[in-house]
């Protein structure tokens, strides 16, 4: 398969919609460990799917281009995941579950927009891509809503 070239924005479009959904996956899968109420657990296995199925996506495209993706920061992954479990160590109910996940998405939805308005150029393929991210992030807080 011949690669394409992509424009420096729709690479760094594309590196930003990944780097959440990493993000996205890593919190979820940290969070199961503590989620007891099947039909929550359901709701944050579907999503991850979701997320990992649109981040394959992503990782195709970027390849496409002779892109590679990049690793969420480090410590901005240490810190979520630090976070995450002293909140669901001193009180690990599905309602705190679910609010760190809504928080989760509504820093989601609010980073991919900037990035979205960040990187104007970006190809029409990629802004899908990060749409449908953000429809996906929408979606599962209004499913988690029900657990606030």
């Amino acid at each position: 398969m011949r690669e394409q070239t992509l424009s420096g924005d729709t690479v760094d479009l594309l590196k930003d919609c990944d780097s959440g959904c990493r993000m996205a996956t890593e919190s979820m899968e940290q969070l199961l460990q503590y989620v007891t109420n099947p039909d929550l657990n359901h709701i944050i296995m579907k999503y991850n799917e979701d997320h990992i199925q649109i981040g394959d996506e992503i990782h195709r495209y970027l390849n496409s281009g002779g892109e590679k993706s990049e690793e969420p920061g480090v410590m901005a992954l240490a810190f979520a995941k630090v976070q995450s479990g002293m909140k669901m160590t001193f009180n690990g109910d599905s309602h705190q579950a679910a609010a760190i996940l809504t928080d989760g998405c509504n820093m989601g939805i609010k980073s991919l927009n900037e990035s979205k308005n960040k990187y104007g150029a970006a190809d029409e393929k990629s802004v899908g891509m990060c749409d449908k991210l953000i429809r996906l992030e929408k979606n599962m807080c209004n499913d988690l809503q029900a657990f606030l």
